[in-house]
């Protein structure tokens, strides 16, 4: 089914055609276009077009309103039937308001398709997102959160928005300590075996990867003969040596079944070929190397291979270089990373490179990325993009820490959070079982934690304060889903009455606001995916559920006068829900049929 156009696009539409038949000496002009308290939609282009054509703008505005209501008055009643009344305010300013007709006509339009009326991208390409990147044989903790959640949450809309999506989790599975943990479990080569138990869990095996690293790094620290052994086992892993290889993959493989534990648990899908870490670039980093010194992009520098900028100043305002090779033959982040983008540019086919990665790297990224540029990796055809984030602060406002002053496990974090939204849930439940309880506590624990960092701008900062998460009042995840709740009910009770549209009745105040509203997702989710902002789509749903509440509170649905207004009242029950249902699940969050 084809998208259908919102009301404001066809408004905006109208008022353009009048502009242009009442002043065609202005050419072509944009209303600008907004929603009012006023009315429905005031646009205000006419002050700069009078300013323009050095005209009186309430004298062109009232031109304009001739053309739309085909009279030569200030105000009318327009011959079409979305235009219900145009009327000219203050200096120049349109106050347009819709009709009852066209509000029920276009919300029947969206919810007759199951995209709700959302178009696809006019021009959708590949995207290679590269998110969630944990570290082998280390313990994801609070500053893993925000890259994963808004990571999946983009992932998400993107590929509603019709692009291709390329995920890519580009984990910390290569480097120097690997030699310690492999000689380690070299010489004491039962450490990693799991005996009789059978599938361990994630916490199990990262008890198991915990335990090894603290022992080998005892060893490293007290005993020069295993110290050198270690770094010789470092020079066998990057030479290919099979036997350390084969080690090696024990560790990743391991530390994935911790890792898609804890995915598990944020409700998140990890595929395991997404799953590419640094050592998947192994094999390019020479190439990438030669390239960059043949072209001149990078040059040597005291013996290491280095790229300079002028444009990046050091803390010492002098110019910063990106280090590609070290002068001991060692290849830096830089290597990788770049080795990356040719992967993504020319194998991939990317168009467009996102990197949800903290706003603290922002000054790397700056680099690699003009570095792809100057080396013809990154052409004008394909764009580079980091999605920097900001930091998750404590309930004081710093960085979030433990009581003893360490950094906070994930596991226990969204532990606690399923504990408290469990509280909640029980207080409100109604004829639910322990398990459902159980599940909803998940459902609403997790969606809490991904909600607020989701609801705010991603460059942002955010406080993490779970009793604010888990209210029922407030914008959070646990006020829109008691919302989706509360109408599938709604929509039970109802029985054999089914939802309608009915165009001929008339909307009440809350009514029109909420089908207002209703009509602007197929807005919003465009411009949320073409900027890569999900907050906004927080901000949407959160409206949408107030916009409820008011309906709720002021039209009776199941005992409404008529027949007639009963199901068309339960109609924008179940295009609410819909909406609700829908725009959640973008931002990866469950919406349950009953709390």
């Amino acid at each position: 089914m084809a998208s259908v156009p919102s009301l404001a696009a066809t408004v905006h539409q109208r008022v353009a055609n009048a502009l242009s038949a009442a002043l065609p000496e202005a050419g072509s002009v944009d209303p600008l276009l907004r929603r009012s308290d006023r009315a429905d939609f005031q646009a205000n282009g006419l002050l700069a077009l009078a300013k323009k054509l050095k005209g009186n703008p309430r004298e062109l505005a009232a031109q304009v309103v001739g053309v739309l209501d085909g009279s030569a008055e200030g105000a009318g009643r327009p011959a079409d039937d979305v235009v219900r009344e145009v009327e000219v305010s203050g200096p120049g300013f349109l106050n347009i308001t819709i009709s009852d007709q066209a509000i029920v006509r276009t919300l029947a339009a969206r919810a007759a398709d199951a995209r709700l009326g959302v178009p696809y991208a006019e021009h959708p390409g590949t995207t290679v997102i590269d998110y969630a990147q944990p570290n082998v044989a280390k313990e994801m903790h609070v500053g893993h959160l925000r890259s994963a959640v808004i990571g999946d949450a983009v992932v998400r809309i993107l590929e509603f928005s019709g692009e291709q999506v390329v995920r890519r989790h580009h984990i910390g599975d290569w480097g120097t300590q690997f030699g310690m943990l492999i000689q380690y479990l070299i010489e004491h080569p039962h450490e990693l075996d799991h005996g009789d138990e059978g599938e361990v869990s994630g916490e199990e095996a990262m008890s198991n990867l915990n335990r090894l690293y603290k022992a080998s790094r005892v060893l490293f620290d007290s005993d020069e003969g295993f110290k050198a052994r270690s770094r010789d086992r470092v020079v066998a892993l990057q030479s290919g040596d099979e036997e350390t290889l084969a080690l090696w993959q024990r560790f990743v493989d391991e530390s994935k079944i911790y890792f898609y534990s804890v995915f598990d648990k944020l409700d998140m899908e990890i595929r395991d070929p997404d799953v590419v870490g640094e050592s998947g670039y192994n094999d390019m980093l020479d190439e990438t190397c030669r390239l960059l010194e043949e072209s001149g992009v990078a040059v040597r520098s005291e013996g290491a291979l280095c790229v300079f900028f002028d444009e990046f100043k050091g803390t010492d305002g002098k110019p910063t270089a990106l280090i590609v090779k070290k002068s001991n033959g060692g290849y830096g982040y830089a290597a990788t990373d770049l080795s990356a983008i040719r992967d993504r540019v020319h194998n991939l086919k990317a168009n467009t490179l996102l990197y949800v990665v903290d706003a603290r790297q922002s000054l790397h990224f700056r680099m690699v990325f003009e570095t792809a540029r100057r080396a013809g990796w990154l052409g004008e055809d394909v764009r580079a993009v980091q999605l920097a984030f900001g930091t998750v602060l404590g309930k004081d406002g710093k960085p979030f820490k433990t009581r003893e002053g360490e950094t906070v496990r994930l596991v226990d974090l969204l532990d606690e959070a399923v504990d408290r939204a469990a509280v909640v849930v029980r207080e409100k439940a109604q004829d639910l079982t322990e398990e459902e309880i159980a599940e909803r506590a998940a459902q609403v624990g997790i969606g809490a934690i991904k909600y607020a960092d989701l609801s705010t701008s991603a460059a942002r900062d955010y406080k993490f304060d779970l009793d604010q998460m888990v209210s029922l009042n407030g914008d959070t995840s646990v006020y829109l889903q008691y919302a989706y709740a509360r109408i599938q009910s709604i929509l039970r009770k109802a029985g054999d009455t089914r939802p309608a549209a009915h165009p001929e009745l008339a909307l009440a105040p809350a009514e029109r606001a909420l089908g207002l509203h209703l009509d602007q997702f197929a807005e919003t989710l465009p411009e949320v995916a073409e900027a890569y902002e999900p907050h906004k789509l927080a901000a949407y749903l959160y409206q949408l559920a107030s916009h409820y509440t008011t309906f709720y509170s002021e039209c009776p649905v199941l005992k409404a006068e008529t027949r007639a207004q009963v199901e068309s009242r339960l109609f924008l029950c179940d295009l609410t829900a819909r909406t609700l249902h829908q725009g959640m699940a973008l931002l990866g969050i469950r919406t349950p049929e009953r709390l």
